[in-house]
């Protein structure tokens, strides 16, 4: 059924956001699975690609499509958390037209992180998933990301399959975080490497980096952007477009077998505290 799936296609998206669990093809399983991994803004529209920039509080809005139709909105939002080492990177995601309107889908995602390493590894904590559907459903699931037993364990709302400890290694990343890792490596003609650890899930995530930038309009402002294309989603295609000085991707796409489905389109952002 559409209603079952729409509201949990529009999170992986964004858990990936894309780093997006969307981006995997059907055949393959959901199953937890050990992996050994590789050792104030101006709306401006920026004219070249920066060298990776260090974290700083955002708050970003986006028109959601579905298909082709406008469907809601979303907003990310990226703020210290308890002192300068923790930070916090929400996601939240409103039906409010069409389809999505009529059932009132609601879901937010959180992760918090810690900065390692010489400031190029966002270690997660913790993560914390919400759908809500009108009266349909109203589901939340927690994880905790364990760094002294190396391992990751997800509660609530989840399958008995997810729920088994899942092995983690350093670099391991939620959705979220693959995000603002994407944001901080895309240089031209890069290949990005990454290990998605979510949701009961691991699995290994690989994005080409276009040799220049190309224009793509949103929200009627034009921006210069690497796009950013995940090479391993089988039938899903993940696509971001990064811009320099721009803290999140400026358009989100998942396509699938050809098709758009998920759209994120940015409208506005701005520094935070």
């Amino acid at each position: 059924m559409r209603l079952a799936t729409r509201p949990i296609v529009v999170l992986l998206l964004v858990t990936a956001l894309a780093a997006s669990p969307g981006g995997q093809s059907r055949a393959q399983s959901d199953a937890p699975r050990p992996v050994t991994p590789d050792p104030a803004v101006e709306q401006v529209p920026p004219t070249d690609i920066a060298e990776p920039r260090a974290l700083q509080p955002f708050v970003a809005t986006y028109e959601a499509w579905y298909e082709g139709k406008h469907a809601g909105s979303a907003t990310m939002r990226l703020v210290r958390d308890d002192g300068a080492s923790r930070w916090r990177v929400d996601l939240g995601v409103r039906g409010d037209r069409g389809f999505a309107g009529i059932f009132n889908l609601n879901i937010e995602q959180s992760t918090v992180f810690d900065v390692a390493g010489d400031g190029d590894v966002y270690r997660p904590l913790s993560q914390a998933t919400t759908r809500k559907a009108a009266l349909f459903f109203n589901r939340r699931t927690t994880g905790t990301y364990d760094w002294h037993t190396n391992t990751a364990r997800w509660t609530g709302d989840v399958s008995k399959a997810r729920r088994v400890p899942v092995p983690i290694a350093h670099g391991d990343m939620s959705g979220l975080l693959i995000n603002l890792a994407v944001i901080r490596d895309a240089e031209p003609g890069a290949s990005l490497r990454y290990r998605f650890v979510d949701s009961g899930r691991a699995r290994d995530y690989e994005y080409r980096v276009s040799a220049a930038a190309e224009s793509v309009t949103v929200a009627e402002l034009s921006y210069q952007a690497l796009r950013v294309e995940r090479t391993n989603g089988g039938n899903d295609e993940m696509i971001l477009w990064v811009a320099d000085g721009v803290p999140t991707p400026v358009r989100i796409l998942q396509r699938e077998d050809g098709e758009d489905a998920i759209d994120l389109r940015l409208v506005e952002y701005r520094a935070a505290q």
